[in-house]
């Protein structure tokens, strides 16, 4: 059984940094994707940020130049490091894993394996 253990979520002022890790567990990270979704209250869930155990990268442009992801096929950890919050960036951030091609499916596919999410708040 894929469990995914988020963590790194809080509060923030505007122009403040976060960094959110996620954890997978029975779960190979490096010939699959992880990723990071969010989804704000009233809005429908986006795409973040996708990284393949081969390294490539993907970032929605709301995020792109601000936001990092990275990871750590050993641990089968996953980071979203975010900088120069937005308080539009204020959303439950979920982790996904699964096949190559995470990121064109929608969120809380039943293909992909997704974590209970982690609240960010940035406040102006």
């Amino acid at each position: 059984e894929v469990q995914l253990g988020e963590s790194g979520g809080g509060s923030v002022q505007a122009g403040g940094s976060l960094r959110l890790s996620c954890t997978a567990s029975g779960f190979t990270f490096d010939d699959s994707d992880m990723g990071w979704y969010r989804q704000a209250a009233g809005n429908e869930c986006e795409l973040v940020s996708t990284i393949r155990g081969s390294g490539s990268t993907y970032y929605a442009d709301s995020v792109k130049g601000r936001f990092t992801i990275s990871a750590d096929i050993a641990k089968n950890t996953v980071y979203l490091q975010m900088n120069s919050l937005k308080v539009e960036d204020t959303a439950v951030y979920y982790c996904a894993a699964g096949d190559y091609g995470l990121g064109t499916r929608p969120c809380f596919n039943a293909l992909d394996e997704w974590g209970q999410g982690t609240l960010v708040t940035v406040s102006s």
